[in-house]
């Protein structure tokens, strides 16, 4: 018989994000839920959010025009059941987040209550993102935070990584996920961890290229292990590449919300001209793809390190109280925002494919669930519009919790699992092998499959991306697994699930541009990958 599992639960969330900590919270009322959190519990896109969550509030909005908008901006691939389902649960999920302590911002409005200060952003026709100043998701992920950790039916494992799934090809059992591999990064050794049910939530894979708005730990996890259980993903080759990252050597990373172009700021050659009029009739307010792609357009064309971002003209007291974060990080780079433009560069933001599930967030994978980023449920389909990630995560993750809730019974996991299996390798002296393909892969991915590609660009990817997988896997055969190992070895199987979407669709859609078919064909249809094993 195998030995018990280190741990079990009734669920396993991997992830601890707005995704996966709503989901914990949605069940744990019922059932012990063992939460992984991949680095401390603040390090996911969750935290460095700024813009806001979209709601209808607005008494001269409706749901039916922010179902057109999404619809819009997603470029005809998004699945309309998901998007009605998104935005008629937007207010509730808005308002479960505010009885949970959120403070979102109000004005004060003639003597009346004060209502909800709303933003306009790009794709939107009304003002309809709900805000906490700039930093909305820190507000979000510290107040979701406070809840599950005072939650007696809550287990947060911090800096563990989940390594595989564990389903029933393993444990020769029905189909299904019956648990994980997980590796305490504290101790340096692979555990096993037993659940009935498992919700992946562990964001997206912009760490695949080389410039990204994301946080480290996003490096395609959650994608790349229900590939390898069995997962078909659809829609990997629509990567938002946001138009608006800070331009500055000790800046990585460092995203300039959305919002600012909704609060009136314009975009600017080097010269001091604006060109977003020349693209779009929205100007700074087009959908991301159009704004993205018009500035690498003008970075190109000029040979520009970047663009500019000015807001300038508004007064002082108002940029500081509407953006304080990013005022502060600019001050300390010795970039004045209220007298002159930002230095800005599109990089890569969110992943708007991935594992594809049904509207309960459940996978092919029986007793599988993917929330947010990581899943592809047809909301966003060729572009997701401003604020609709972090509602997708709300609403996707209560109702995930409900399918599971329905489906649960009192039977205890299957704890007898198979032990990982490290007799065979050893202890690698020779990381600078990792890091080299690390920042091979990352390089050309933004080079070959960027903001605008071609066939050949993408057919010299994939050839890359073969030898490294061979060099990875070896590798991974050899040597106890790491950090960076697991995180390479994921990232590389998603940059081939790119690529391999990107050649098969053969056309220009949305966020996927390519010069070889520049026209978008009459009719959308989603790109759907299915492994072979």
């Amino acid at each position: 018989m195998e030995p018990a599992a280190n741990y079990q639960c009734d669920v396993l969330v991997v992830g601890s994000g707005a995704a996966g900590l709503t989901t914990a919270l949605q069940l744990a009322d019922t059932l012990k839920v063992t939460v992984l959190s991949k680095s401390a519990l603040t390090e996911g896109s969750t935290f460095y959010a700024q813009g806001g969550i979209a709601a209808v509030f607005d008494k001269n909005d409706s749901i039916e025009s922010h179902i057109e908008d999404t619809l819009v901006a997603g470029a005809g691939l998004c699945d309309p059941a998901a998007v009605k389902l998104t935005t008629e649960n937007a207010r509730d999920s808005l308002q479960w987040l505010i009885d949970a302590g959120v403070g979102f911002d109000k004005v004060e409005s003639d003597g009346q209550s004060p209502t909800y200060h709303l933003n306009r952003e790009g794709g939107h026709s009304h003002r309809r993102i709900l805000h906490a100043a700039d930093a909305t998701g820190r507000a979000v992920q510290t107040t979701l935070q406070e809840q599950v950790l005072k939650h007696p039916n809550i287990t947060v494992l911090e800096r563990y990584n989940a390594v595989d799934l564990i389903t029933g090809q393993h444990i020769d059992a029905d189909p299904g996920c019956y648990g994980a591999y997980i590796w305490n990064r504290m101790e340096e050794q692979v555990e096993t961890i037993a659940a009935n049910f498992v919700v992946l939530a562990t964001g997206g894979a912009s760490k695949v290229y080389q410039y990204t708005s994301n946080p480290d730990i996003a490096s395609g996890d959650g994608i790349a292990m229900a590939w390898r259980a069995g997962c078909s993903v659809a829609n990997m080759e629509f990567n938002q590449f946001h138009p608006t990252c800070l331009f500055h050597p000790n800046a990585q990373s460092f995203l300039l919300t959305e919002a600012l172009r909704g609060e009136g700021a314009v975009l600017k050659r080097p010269d001091g001209s604006r060109f977003m009029p020349d693209f779009h009739e929205l100007a700074e307010l087009a959908p991301r793809d159009v704004v993205a792609r018009a500035i690498d357009y003008e970075m190109k064309r000029l040979g520009a390190d970047c663009m500019f971002l000015d807001i300038s003209h508004k007064p002082k007291e108002f940029i500081e109280q509407h953006f304080p974060t990013i005022m502060d990080k600019c001050l300390s780079l010795g970039i004045d925002m209220s007298s002159e433009p930002i230095p800005v560069v599109p990089a890569a933001h969110y992943t708007c494919g991935g594992v594809r599930t049904d509207l309960h967030a459940q996978t092919d994978v029986p007793n599988l669930y993917a929330v947010g980023e990581v899943a592809c449920t047809g909301l966003h389909g060729a572009n997701r519009m401003a604020s609709n990630s972090l509602l997708e995560c709300l609403v996707f993750a209560r109702a995930a919790a409900k399918d599971i809730l329905a489906k649960q019974s009192s039977k205890a996991p299957q704890t007898h699992l198979p032990s990982w299996d490290e007799s065979q390798v050893s202890n690698s002296d020779e990381e600078v092998v990792i890091q080299h393909n690390w920042h091979e892969l990352r390089l050309f991915m933004w080079d070959y499959v960027g903001i605008v590609r071609t066939t050949k660009r993408l057919e010299r990817a994939l050839h890359r991306i073969e030898l490294l997988q061979r060099e990875i896997h070896e590798y991974y055969a050899n040597f106890r697994v790491s950090n960076n190992l697991l995180e390479l070895r994921n990232l590389v199987q998603v940059a081939e699930l790119i690529v391999r979407s990107a050649l098969e669709r053969k056309e220009s859609r949305g966020l996927h541009y390519t010069l070889d078919y520049p026209n978008t064909m009459e009719k959308a249809e989603p790109t759907v990958l299915t492994p072979s094993h």
